[in-house]
């Protein structure tokens, strides 16, 4: 059954199907524990409690999603040991520290005050339980730090030594925690979780109000998450610009495979929109460009040279053809983002963000861009890294355990069935719960208060009135 892979190609299938699942929802779980921080800021800091109910409903959202994540993440732990022991063994005095610093100092603040964010709001005083809402919110980002400051470094390393058995050892902890792409990573990462969490959030209003369903919870749902989208998704171009020179810099073949450049430019690069690569050829057929924009957006130069793959040798060329396309499909939601924003503040401005059908269309079927972007973007990163793990120094070839096609096949195919069940039940009471609104009311006792069964009287009902003043004002 396994005759025709080699166990490279099924270890790093496997690589990429587990690590595709788990990145989603980290990348919600990052954007979303700020939302709820932001939510219950605005609750104490106003008084209304519109915002109450809003963080009530993504904080079930929010727990569900995180175990998932937490779930995912153990896998990919236990991939290193099976898959990629050869990786481990060489770069495990630099890589293993990096990912103890993850545990102690980000998953153990996220685990020790997720409890009392998820079950202490009846239990604590209202600033406690803000705290620990604001350290969950913490947490997720110092795991994000430590997280892409490993990835950062097998993208470019630094500040290490070879000892006498081959191993990188560390040699300056300063460089290799701050090599040269992490800060650019880092920050289009986080943006990005930003996004992803607004377009979600904002699908689930837009589908409220197409439904006919929405109320004042959507109504701040679908105004915030449209700021979001406005005001950072033109910050992300900026982001995604700088990381790009920075690429150019650091790992010019990327670059060349993202660009779709077979061939040395000397007097300005075009910039090819759509084409069809023929690595084997050494070609891109039915190219569509716009002429020395490459250079002009790479170096701001129309007229500067550019290499292309002919300068490289053929056997460090990544795959060119998925890292062509899943670039353009990153930029491409990229610009869609874009453009949902600019939507969003003409029509605030019109004063029909609530009323508009087509707009809440619109931002529906936005709701997956931002984690089809987020997959597009770790593809165009890890595989255009290839054909190394550790880039110029070790090849993804030799990282590889002593393993035979057939057991990495079983275990891929294993990984298929189990994901395929659990996480479709955990998707599947994830959109149950987002099908209806939040109402006052519903999500249980507010902060400070329990059930009339324990003799406190429960919150009052909300006035009508205001409801719909404070809507249409958020």
């Amino acid at each position: 059954m396994w005759d025709g892979f080699d166990a490279v190609t099924l270890a790093r299938a496997q690589f990429a199907f587990t690590m595709s699942f788990h990145i989603i929802f980290p990348a919600f779980s990052i954007g979303l524990a700020s939302y709820l921080a932001v939510l219950e800021g605005l609750w104490l800091f106003t008084g209304r409690d519109v915002y109450l109910n809003v963080y009530r409903y993504w904080l079930k959202i929010f727990a569900i999603a995180f175990g998932m994540g937490v779930v995912s993440g153990i896998v990919m732990s236990y991939q290193f040991g099976t898959n990629w022991a050869a990786f481990s063994d060489k770069a495990g005095p630099i890589i293993g520290p990096l990912m103890a610093y993850e545990v102690l100092t980000a998953f153990f603040l996220e685990a020790g005050f997720l409890g009392v964010m998820l079950f202490g709001m009846e239990r604590v005083g209202k600033g406690l339980h803000f705290t620990a809402t604001l350290l969950v919110a913490i947490g997720t980002a110092i795991s994000a730090f430590w997280i892409l400051s490993v990835n950062s470094w097998m993208q470019t390393p630094q500040g290490y030594a070879i000892n006498e058995v081959g191993q990188f050892v560390p040699a300056d902890w300063w460089k290799i925690i701050f090599n040269p792409s992490f800060p650019y990573r880092l920050v289009h990462m986080v943006i990005a979780a930003y996004l992803t969490t607004a377009l979600v959030v904002g699908a689930v209003a837009a589908f409220h109000f197409l439904t006919r369903q929405a109320g004042e919870g959507s109504r701040v749902m679908l105004s915030m998450a449209m700021w979001m989208a406005a005001l950072v998704a033109p910050v992300q171009i900026v982001a995604g610009d700088l990381h790009g020179l920075n690429t150019r810099h650091h790992q010019p073949t990327k670059i060349m495979a993202m660009e779709g450049h077979f061939e040395s430019h000397e007097h300005g690069a075009p910039l090819y929109l759509f084409g069809i690569p023929r690595q084997a050829e050494g070609r891109l057929d039915y190219a569509v460009g716009i002429p020395k924009a490459s250079s002009l957006i790479l170096q701001h130069d129309l007229n500067a040279p550019m290499q292309g793959l002919d300068s490289v040798p053929r056997e460090n060329w990544p795959p060119v053809y998925i890292v062509f396309w899943s670039f353009r499909i990153m930029v491409g939601l990229g610009m869609l983002m874009f453009a949902l924003g600019l939507t969003s503040l003409v029509m605030r401005w019109r004063g029909t963000l609530y009323e508009t059908r087509w707009f809440h269309m619109f931002a529906l079927c936005m709701g997956p861009a931002g984690f089809i972007a987020v997959i597009s973007g770790w593809v165009t990163t890890e595989v255009g890294r290839q054909p190394f793990t550790i880039y110029g120094l070790l090849r993804t070839g030799d990282s590889i355990s002593p393993l035979a096609s057939p057991a990495v096949g079983s275990s891929l195919i294993a990984f298929i069935i189990v994901y395929a069940i659990v996480f479709a039940a955990g998707m599947f009471y994830i959109f149950r719960l987002m099908r209806a609104p939040p109402h006052p009311g519903e999500e249980g006792p507010r902060a400070g208060e329990v059930t009339r069964a324990s003799g406190i009287t429960p919150a009052p009902s909300v006035n009508p009135a205001r409801v719909v003043g404070e809507g249409r004002a958020t």
